[in-house]
């Protein structure tokens, strides 16, 4: 099995839902302290829509997704592991809240198929 480093969730948003993904996001770094990227109000990398990435620890995992669920507000989550491969840990790792855009996966090196 591959070591999981850690966790990142992107909470995605459009202009209409940028305010409270902000508020999402900053919950989220004051309540468990992970690390909260810039808020990007463009597609970056492999996401197909506007993102704020939220980085954390594998211990972090069981608080941080259940609040998550629960938080939401609607907005799509999209979480991966972090193993030091980036194709496998956003295409067969996944788990996702709410809708599923595709991502751009072609970024990534195909060495694994």
């Amino acid at each position: 099995m591959d070591t999981i480093k850690g966790y990142h969730a992107h909470v995605y948003f459009d202009a209409t839902s940028v305010d409270p993904a902000r508020a999402l996001c900053a919950a989220v770094r004051d309540r468990f302290g992970a690390q909260m990227g810039r808020v990007h109000e463009r597609p970056v990398g492999p996401h197909p829509m506007w993102s704020c990435q939220l980085a954390f620890e594998p211990e972090a995992f069981a608080q941080i997704i259940p609040w998550l669920a629960l938080n939401r507000q609607g907005l799509t989550v999209f979480i991966h592991p972090d193993t030091g491969d980036d194709l496998k840990d956003h295409r067969d790792h996944a788990i996702w809240m709410g809708a599923m855009p595709a991502l751009k996966l072609e970024m990534f090196d195909k060495k694994d198929g």
